[in-house]
């Protein structure tokens, strides 16, 4: 594989429950929601689970994932292909983390961090959808 090794882990505290982020995070269609501008493959689970396989591309870069790891508080992606390596997040009420750790020629730390922006935002909007 072309490119650096790299590695990132940020936590940010979020006004979110648990249950949300895991839901942000677990749920195909509402990971492709926040995770705009990425696709996903279409055809995947109403759940990810362990084992299960998908890409995400951001404009003609395609990043294959596998689920290693999917419980109540955590999830950990195997990667290749765009990324070589893997990312977990955690989670809990109130706050979340990312690792990243992969080679590659794509900016690491700056994607991981705009993606948690979006969670962010993403969950922020849905909690503001509910108090109206």
């Amino acid at each position: 594989m072309l490119g650096n090794f790299q590695q990132s882990q940020l936590r940010i505290e979020i006004e979110a429950s648990e249950e949300d982020i895991r839901e942000s995070l677990l749920d195909p269609t509402e990971l492709e929601r926040w995770l705009w501008p990425a696709r996903l493959d279409r055809g995947l689970p109403d759940r990810l689970t362990v084992g299960t396989q998908f890409k995400t591309h951001i404009g003609p870069i395609a990043i294959a994932h596998e689920v290693e790891v999917a419980d109540s508080q955590g999830l950990r992606l195997l990667l290749s292909e765009g990324i070589d390596g893997f990312h977990e997040w955690y989670w809990g009420d109130g706050w979340i983390q990312s690792r990243l750790e992969g080679v590659s020629l794509l900016p690491l730390n700056l994607g991981q961090t705009m993606n948690l922006l979006r969670l962010r935002e993403f969950l922020s909007a849905k909690q503001r959808s509910r108090s109206h």
